[in-house]
């Protein structure tokens, strides 16, 4: 039995999708990061760094943070969505750091500067957006030579998903003309909605 502790964000439901895939039980225990539930110390006991998700294998007395930690690790447990041997293993692990460095940061920040913080910063606005419309590119250039980011479905999609998702849709609005996905990102949007298990994830924890 996997704990799983998340919230509504798109780190915190790569994991749920994963364990959905991957057929593990787990159960849920949500942390409010609108209030602060992550400064608990029953959770800062779990993640030091205080940010979802974080998991504990009750199995094997596993305590994770960091969602790409979390991925290999239930990868490794059940052999699933991460090759065993490279070259495709480095292809997989290549684009899952690429999501962690790139696109996850810069469509996070895009996204505060664009629609949360209180002072409109234009410069900032401008630069995450336009860096989060650059990586989209790389993205779709590389989705138009292979149907997943790591050629196989993969770890890889499963965390770069529920970013692309939210960011464009929290995106369009603020620079239409420079956001959104080209046709081989929208069709990999489409593939990966159509699984079972990544729309039972994204319920997780229900908004």
């Amino acid at each position: 039995m996997i704990d799983l502790y998340t919230w509504t964000t798109p780190n915190g439901r790569k994991i749920s999708i994963m364990l959905e895939e991957c057929a593990l039980p787990y159960e849920v225990h949500p942390v409010n990061i609108g209030r602060g539930e992550q400064f608990a110390p029953g959770f800062v006991a779990i993640c030091p760094n205080s940010k979802i998700p974080a998991i504990v294998d009750r199995d094997g007395g596993v305590s994770l943070f960091e969602s790409g930690a979390i991925l290999i690790y239930l990868a490794e447990k059940t052999g699933r969505l991460l090759p065993s041997r490279n070259p495709a293993r480095a292809k997989v692990m290549e684009w899952l750091m690429w999501q962690m460095a790139n696109i996850g940061p810069m469509l996070g920040q895009a996204n505060h500067f664009a629609n949360t913080a209180a002072e409109k910063i234009p410069y900032a606005i401008d630069r995450y957006i336009t860096e989060s419309a650059r990586l989209t590119k790389v993205m779709d250039d590389r989705l138009g030579r292979t149907d997943y980011l790591g050629g196989e479905y993969s770890i890889a999609d499963i965390a770069t998903y529920p970013w692309v998702r939210a960011g464009f849709e929290l995106l369009r609005g603020a620079k239409p003309d420079v956001i959104g996905e080209g046709a081989n990102v929208s069709r990999w949007l489409a593939a990966l909605a159509s699984r079972p298990a990544v729309v039972k994830g994204m319920a997780v924890p229900p908004a």
